[in-house]
């Protein structure tokens, strides 16, 4: 949830949905994303909708949210969620706990935000649970914890095994502790566990990016996440690239550094089954991204959240007091809304559908993109097999430009 004003129409103050974006509930998968907006400190390359507790504060010094009452913020949204979700709905499939720094919180009060979610809603049997954890905020006990509250996946932001990274990043982790961390997962009996990575940060060189992805490997998770950096303008990070402090790597770099990925990942056992994530198995995918890859229903839950049902996107107002101030009115905290075209959503569905491994139907494309279509597989970005099946699937030099290869079909 990068802090972009996105524009948008007016939310009703009952967050009612247009009838046909209720009427496809029962359509597709239902998820539940929840947003935990508190963070110790503000890492250098953070754009996300979080604040520490200074940011929190009044000018009389007073707190104008709190971690402390956050659960019980976040549960009047589900409570909301449920009047607004009318008709036929399927119980939740995934919730995935998100931040800002979800692990901030005790494992009970997440636990109790995902048991208002069961209650109202009804979690199908296999529902996948996840919540992310930065690697110095939990321990053996918390994870343990965060397992009997219902939890069945934890997700680990590493970033890098190498301290001069981690430092330009502002990450305020040791090297070896999100190892740790996976160690105790699975001992409190995490079966799903994740890793971030970032790979592109400035005076990383191949060897760090090689180290980093030998020690996730080692730490011998099931699914590992390798994202390339993006200096987002307004940050600190972007301050030091515009003084010329530090230098972003070039798009060749980059791109090595994929392959990098893509090779120590695959050789290790893991399958890329989106652009930027690889899984070893089909059980060890996350179910709640697949979810947002294939079209699915979502709420987003907290300050900043962004929800998607039946072709109606929200997102609601970033404060957590503002949040806080709706719901206590009785009403939705969304600050804006649209309602896609058809052709709105054929878009998102070509954008969302290629980074997965299975890609895309040829049928979502209209002619010009055919025939576009037709130029990546000769060109070797597209799999000419898939495509004789009837689909647009990316090689991986595809997966190198998928941008491009999505601006060409679309």
């Amino acid at each position: 949830m990068p802090s972009v004003d996105l524009g948008g129409d007016p939310v009703p103050t009952t967050g009612e949905l247009p009838a046909a974006s209720l009427a496809e509930l029962g359509d597709r998968p239902l998820g539940f994303y929840v947003h935990v907006p508190f963070c110790v400190t503000r890492c250098g390359y953070c754009d996300f909708n979080t604040y520490t507790a200074d940011e929190l504060l009044s000018r009389d010094g007073t707190a104008t949210a709190s971690r402390e009452t956050y659960a019980d913020q976040a549960i009047g949204e589900v409570v909301l969620a449920d009047r607004v979700l009318t008709g036929e709905r399927p119980p939740v499939s995934t919730v995935f706990v998100g931040g800002g720094t979800p692990t901030l919180l005790p494992a009970e009060d997440l636990g109790r935000i995902v048991a208002a979610i069961g209650d109202r809603f009804g979690l199908t049997a296999d529902a996948e649970i996840t919540t992310e954890a930065n690697p110095e905020t939990v321990g053996p006990d918390d994870l343990a914890r965060l397992r009997e509250a219902g939890f069945t996946r934890v997700s680990f932001g590493m970033q890098s095994a190498r301290p001069h990274v981690l430092r330009v990043l502002e990450r305020g982790h040791t090297p070896g502790r999100p190892e740790r961390c996976v160690e105790w997962a699975r001992a409190a009996g995490f079966e799903h566990v994740n890793l971030d990575l970032i790979y592109g940060t400035p005076g990383e060189s191949d060897d760090d990016w090689a180290a980093s992805l030998e020690a996730a490997v080692a730490a011998g998770v099931d699914h590992v996440s390798a994202y390339s950096l993006i200096v987002e303008e307004g940050t600190r990070l972007a301050a030091r690239v515009r003084r010329g402090e530090l230098v972003e790597p070039d798009g060749d770099t980059m791109a090595d550094r994929y392959l990098m990925a893509d090779r120590a990942l695959t050789g290790a056992g893991l399958t890329a089954y989106e652009v930027s994530n690889w899984a070893r198995g089909d059980a060890a995918r996350s179910r709640h991204n697949l979810l947002y890859w294939a079209g699915g229903h979502w709420w987003g839950v907290g300050p900043g959240a962004h929800s998607h049902v039946g072709g109606t996107r929200w997102w609601n107002v970033k404060h957590p007091a503002a949040h806080a101030a709706k719901l206590a009115r009785g009403q939705s905290p969304g600050q804006a809304r649209e309602v896609l075209t058809a052709d709105e959503r054929r878009f998102e569905r070509v954008l969302l559908e290629i980074r997965v491994a299975g890609g895309c139907p040829l049928d979502l494309l209209e002619g010009s993109g055919r025939a576009a279509a037709e130029r990546a597989v000769a060109e070797g970005l597209l799999d000419p097999a898939a495509h004789a099946e009837g689909r647009a699937v990316l090689t991986l030099r595809g997966r190198l430009l998928a941008d491009a290869v999505v601006r060409d079909l679309t």
